[in-house]
């Protein structure tokens, strides 16, 4: 874009010409600071900073040194395609890979309008593209600063403000009715797959229910070049079951390729942090060049005994979540691990496959409620990026 396709009193500037990186660094054993933001307390396209550490409960390391105060922004300078921005509301320690960023003159760039333009599609591709490394990419801000972009007059950066800021508003509408279907199938599993199956249920260990004690994964370095095969990564396992796309390339090994993969899989994570241990999924991909790492375990539930989905959705219970970290043990507080021995001891009630298959039934329809809230809540996102891009733009 030339400069006379630029509106009346737009500008086109570079990024590091308007944005600072703050260094302000402090010592969270005597900041009196209480509160902590990690890589994994930011989520992918949320302002809102949800959730974070509390400073004291454990050893942070030498990267958290770096303050941050309520109204500055918050990046995640590694794996930037995860698109990690949020705004701070609180003041906090973060790592010195999450950057501190504010305007350099807040009547010249508002403070509302960075996060914004920092969620727009032309800041997350300048700062994939311009990321250093292929196993665990990273940004340099002095690179980020040369991405460059048109800056609106201050009027008209109130106005996408406002616009953005309803967009924004209706997207955390949707996604709370989002949250709202997955809180009640949570509830489903809980209720009706455990007191409600009870009387026509039959109480075994989960060992009685395999057809052969777990088997371990193989785990290797994962490579920088594409090799053709996969690893599944630790996010392949969630509270809520498989997700599909966190593969990492690495050498077809025999003991690799004797962990290889089938749909149909069941997986449950024995080693991770304490709020991932445990986590159990089904691999669901039509692929065959995947393999599952060590710090998992496959499950083969016996068919004449369980259903599949009905055992993994057994597992997910809050009941069954608080037997799972019970058993995890370790030295560590930060990796927990599961010992097959007492995973195999866990007591479950297991009602007659006729049964089973009427609460999977059940089960199916809050699935597909949820799948319908969140393509609402995906087609809610599409139309802010749409407005940011319309808004955020400049052309005459």
């Amino acid at each position: 874009m030339i400069e006379r396709d630029l509106k009346p009193g737009w500008r086109r500037v570079k990024f590091g010409d308007v944005v600072r990186q703050c260094k302000e660094k402090a010592d969270p054993e005597t900041s009196g600071l209480e509160r902590y933001i990690a890589g994994d307390h930011m989520d992918t396209d949320d302002l809102r900073l949800r959730r974070w550490g509390e400073i004291g409960s454990g050893y942070l390391g030498p990267a958290f040194h770096m303050r941050f105060k309520p109204g500055q922004v918050l990046y995640g300078s590694r794996r930037t395609y995860l698109r990690k921005v949020a705004v701070a509301d609180f003041e906090g320690i973060c790592a010195n890979t999450t950057f501190v960023l504010e305007p350099h003159n807040p009547n010249e760039l508002l403070p509302e309008f960075l996060p914004f333009l920092m969620q727009t599609e032309a800041f997350n591709d300048f700062s994939v593209k311009n990321s250093k490394g292929s196993v665990n990419p990273y940004i340099n801000f002095s690179d980020l600063a040369k991405f460059e972009f048109v800056l609106p007059p201050i009027d008209e950066q109130q106005s996408a403000i406002a616009l953005l800021s309803a967009a924004t508003d209706q997207c955390h509408a949707v996604e709370a009715a989002h949250r709202a279907a997955g809180r009640m199938l949570q509830s489903f599993k809980d209720s009706l797959l455990l007191r409600k199956t009870s009387s026509l249920a039959n109480s075994f260990l989960l060992g009685d229910l395999l057809l052969r004690s777990p088997e371990s994964g193989c785990s290797a370095p994962p490579k920088d070049a594409d090799t053709g095969y996969f690893v599944l990564g630790l996010a392949a396992l969630s509270r809520d079951g498989y997700v599909s796309g966190d593969f990492k390339p690495v050498e077809p090994t025999s003991k690799m390729v004797a962990a290889k993969l089938s749909m149909g899989d069941m997986l449950i994570s024995r080693s991770n942090t304490v709020d991932r241990v445990g986590f159990v999924g089904i691999f669901s991909d039509n692929r065959d060049d995947v393999s599952f790492p060590d710090t998992m375990m496959r499950l083969q539930p016996n068919p004449a005994l369980v259903h599949p989905h009905f055992l993994e959705a057994l597992l997910q219970t809050t009941s069954a979540r608080e037997f799972l970290m019970r058993i995890a043990a370790g030295t560590s507080a930060s990796m927990k691990k599961i010992n097959r021995a007492n995973l195999l001891q866990m007591r479950l009630n297991v009602p007659d496959l006729d049964v089973q298959e009427m609460a999977l039934d059940e089960l199916q329809q809050f699935k597909n409620a949820i799948a319908t809230q969140k393509a609402r809540w995906d087609a809610a996102r599409q139309l802010t990026r749409l407005i940011a891009m319309r808004t955020i733009g400049g052309a005459a």
